[in-house]
């Protein structure tokens, strides 16, 4: 074991800081009637109720949640509220580059309406508008930088490239070559006080969420929607599905996205000599350039977090407890902590954990609709979620209403992703790619035959 992991305690950070004095969850029990239920207490679920709420005060809507609200990944998190929407400007090219202009307009909305709702509702959630700042460790992904520098830029972005000297004077790092720091991409805060700031406006909206009550069936009753859980039924004129990497009921929202695992630390509170050594005076967050990368930040403790690199995918899609503790990848995070931040030796960890990515082939959120329509989803936002779930939200709940929008007409919306094989060739397919993509990073970024055939295809595996 590393010794800076010595007195670590498998626990979420964000979680393990908020009054968890609250009243006890409340489940599903016996019958009911909704106008609209909602199947997950993550941020696609809070979204969907507060966006449903305030455009139509009054409407009657349940959310049920397998756990407790906020359980996955909405926790789990490093608190990166991104505008993108298309988990970043080159996947989004590669996928609708005709709809790039509208989809980074799309983004920057987004990322406003988050922002004022968070101020609307008073939601402390330790709100930071800093950018975020990608930097290259290697020289070929200086490179890529000046590439993805160019390319927003054409499209409009305000971005500034930073050489090895700039970049140094932004955060102090001895592995740092280059630096592209976008000022308006992202906000930092604190993903688990949102969810809570989230919970609190949806019920005071009149939104009513039964903890501990795991949806087991859907079906058509008539003209209504039947969501049955162990416990209980609620009969319902609609239902939107915001499970992300859990069990989405519907069978065919399984093709479309799988469970993948990320890892994350958080240190012990920095001295006030410790952050002057970092010189990190701007506290945009960070993430490296290599398809095996690192993000991280300072917490308003001025703790960081710091978390990537090694992501899991499960034989079958398994998830729980069982998997969510590996004493190894923690290690490997902590050297490569050390390796960055070699000023920082000494400083301990105090909070490990890991949480559930969904991710699909394209590497951003998937939509749908069944039961003629009563039925909508949103999935799958590979690692962008914090911010891209509220917009994931909107388009579900115009699916679901039947309501003709601009987001509704976009290809991004209309088409599927390319869906995940059954076992046992989706495994063997993520671990093939796994491996390509480490390689490709011990090859100057060369992306290798595989790694080309599925950028043909416009399909690959991310965290």
């Amino acid at each position: 074991m590393h010794p800076s992991l010595a007195e670590t305690k498998q626990a979420v950070f964000w979680v393990d800081q908020l009054d968890t004095r609250t009243k006890e969850p409340v489940s599903l029990i016996g019958s009911g009637e909704a106008d609209l239920v909602i199947i997950g207490g993550g941020f696609t679920g809070l979204w969907t109720a507060l966006l449903a709420s305030e455009a139509n005060p009054g409407r009657k809507i349940f959310i049920l949640e397998s756990e407790t609200v906020g359980y996955g990944a909405s926790s789990r998190n490093g608190g990166f509220c991104d505008a993108s929407i298309t988990h970043g400007i080159e996947n989004g090219m590669s996928h609708w580059p005709e709809e790039m202009p509208t989809l980074l307009r799309l983004g920057r909305e987004n990322l406003n309406g988050i922002a004022e709702t968070i101020r609307r509702h008073n939601i402390g959630c330790d709100v930071e508008a800093t950018g975020e700042m990608a930097v290259a460790v290697e020289q070929w992904q200086v490179d890529q930088l000046l590439e993805s520098a160019n390319l927003a830029r054409s499209l409009g972005e305000s971005v500034e490239f930073l050489d090895s000297h700039a970049v140094k004077e932004q955060v102090h790092s001895p592995t740092y070559l280059a630096g592209l720091w976008n000022r308006d991409s992202t906000l930092m805060l604190d993903p688990g006080k949102l969810v809570k700031g989230l919970q609190d406006a949806v019920t005071s909206l009149g939104v009513t969420i039964f903890e501990n009550s795991p949806v087991a069936d859907l079906e058509k009753s008539g003209n209504k929607i039947l969501v049955s859980t162990k416990s209980g039924k609620v009969s319902a004129d609609r239902v939107v599905v915001a499970t992300n990497a859990f069990n989405p009921v519907l069978r065919k929202m399984r093709r479309y996205v799988i469970p993948v695992y990320d890892h994350v630390l958080v240190s012990e509170p920095l001295s006030g000599s410790q952050l002057e050594s970092l010189n990190w005076l701007n506290r945009q967050g960070v993430g490296d350039s290599g398809n095996q990368f690192h993000y991280y930040r300072l917490t308003k403790e001025n703790r960081i977090l710091w978390g990537g690199y090694d992501a899991h995918y499960h034989f079958g899609s398994r998830m729980g407890p069982e998997v969510e503790s590996n004493d190894q990848t923690c290690g490997m995070l902590a050297e490569h902590f050390f390796e960055t931040f070699p000023q920082l030796e000494g400083l301990s960890f105090t909070h490990k954990w890991s949480g559930p990515i969904g991710t699909t082939t394209r590497f951003s959120c998937s939509w749908g609709s069944s039961h003629n329509g009563q039925v909508s989803w949103a999935v799958g936002y590979t690692g962008l979620g914090v911010g891209a779930s509220r917009f994931g939200a909107q388009v579900a709940l115009d699916l679901v209403d039947g309501i003709d929008t601009e987001r509704t007409e976009l290809e991004m919306v209309r088409k599927t992703p390319f869906p995940f094989p059954p076992e046992p060739f989706r495994w063997l397919g993520v671990q093939i790619t796994s491996s390509m993509m480490k390689r490709s990073d011990r090859n100057e970024g060369r992306r290798g035959l595989w790694l080309k055939l599925l950028d043909r295809f416009g399909i690959g595996f991310d965290s």
